[in-house]
This record gives structure tokens, sequence and C-alpha cells, in this order.
């Protein structure tokens, strides 16, 4: 059962990264972050623009996400997979988790997300795949990966949370980049009915939800759960 879960990550995954804490930042930094992440003028330009959406991560650090379930609260670990947190640094820092379904949730197995519901989002991004992280943790229970195909260096903007010890996945190189560290029963209360995605299940076509967006996903798929916002917390 795990080897065909694992192929099915590798197939559907996506269409188509050890140092101590970082001091606390002066009040005029924590201003200025905040500052850059959202502009007052509007979307941050690094959502249509991933070039303009490659800030280092801190060493640590946490986010929360506001789910239609609950809040989640992941810690994210640079030195495991530092291009991997990197890109989930800026995917949050630019507002890309606004509305994004947990369109693919299986029992005992993961639950994945980020795909955009805006597909000039989604296909800029795509255009931007990561450089693969060597995989330094194993994907344990609570931990998050970004997703892949099977081919070198093709993650983008997809990833998901290990519901089971997904330990075959580790040498197929799905490099876990943090771990929820409160809300785990939030995560794990996330609606699974659909299953796994078309066209192996009768769960959402992630080519469908490129093409269409959230107009699909609401319409066809009316009990999904979805990651509303996405905060950097401040120390």
């Amino acid at each position: 059962m795990r080897i065909h879960h694992a192929l099915a990550i590798v197939l559907l995954g996506c269409s188509l990264g050890c140092v101590g804490k970082q001091p606390p930042k002066s009040d005029k930094a924590k201003t200025e972050a905040k500052a850059a992440a959202q502009p007052a003028d509007g979307p941050h330009p690094g959502l249509l623009d991933p070039t303009k959406a490659t800030e280092t991560a801190p060493d640590l650090f946490k986010v929360k996400f506001e789910t239609t379930k609950g809040d989640v609260v992941l810690e994210i670990h640079r030195d495991w997979a530092p291009n991997g947190a990197d890109r989930f640094y800026n995917l949050v820092r630019v507002g890309f988790f606004e509305h994004v379904a947990f369109f693919r949730a299986m029992k005992g197995f993961m639950v994945q997300f980020g795909m955009s519901g805006t597909p000039d989002v989604q296909k800029a991004w795509n255009a931007h795949p990561l450089q693969d992280d060597p995989v330094k943790e194993s994907n344990k229970p609570g931990y998050i990966t970004f997703a892949k195909k099977g081919t070198p260096n093709s993650r983008t903007t997809q990833m998901f949370i290990n519901y089971g010890n997904n330990a075959n996945l580790d040498g197929m190189g799905f490099a876990p980049f943090g771990k929820v560290v409160e809300g785990m029963d939030v995560v794990n209360n996330l609606y699974t009915g659909y299953g796994e995605g078309a066209p192996r299940g009768k769960g959402p076509n992630q080519m469908l939800i490129e093409r269409q967006g959230n107009t699909y996903l609401e319409k066809d798929f009316p009990e999904l759960d979805w990651l509303e916002k996405a905060t950097i917390l401040e120390d």
C-alpha cells in the first residue's frame, strides 16, 4: 500500500529546501519586514513574478495556517532542506496561500495542497522549479515536504503533510523541511472523503485545477477544506 501511495505522489504530486535560531529582530526590522511582505498598494509583485520572491529564509521560523478546520502552526528548519524552506518562506511572504485547497487528502498517508486558485499565478510558479535538496529528515507523521514529479529538480509549489510514517518516500527524494508543532488534530480532521485525485480516484484533477483554479474546485468538490491564510510568526 505504501509503495502504491509513493508512486502516486510521484506521478501526481506536481503537475506540471544546523544553524541556531536567529536573534530577535528589532521593532524597526519587524515593521520593515511586514511592509516588504504586504505592500500597501496591492498584491506582492512576487506573486506573479517568482524572480521577485527569492529571499533567504531564517534558519528557524514558524508559520501559522488558518484553515477551515482551525489553526495549525508549522516549525520550519532551513538546515533540513534549504531550497524548500526558502521557497516556502517566499510563498508565505507573497500571499500565495490565500484560499488554497487541501485538494488531495488520503487517510493514513498524507494531505496535499499548494496549487493557487488563480491559474496565472500557478503558471508563473510552475515555470520556476526548485533544485532538489538532499533528504536529511524522514517523512514522519506531521512533517511537511514538497511534492515532486519522478524527475530531478521538479518541485514548484505543491507540498504535503504526512499523516503516517512515510519513510518509503525518503529514498525517492522527498525532503521534509519542517513539521507541525501545533494543531495536528486540525490536520487530521481535514476532509479526506474524495481520496485520490483523478484519474486514479474520484478527487480533483490537477490539470483542471491548473486551468480553472478555484472555480472548478468550489463547483465540483464542495466538501474540500481550505487553507485561507498563512502568516510568518514573529518572535
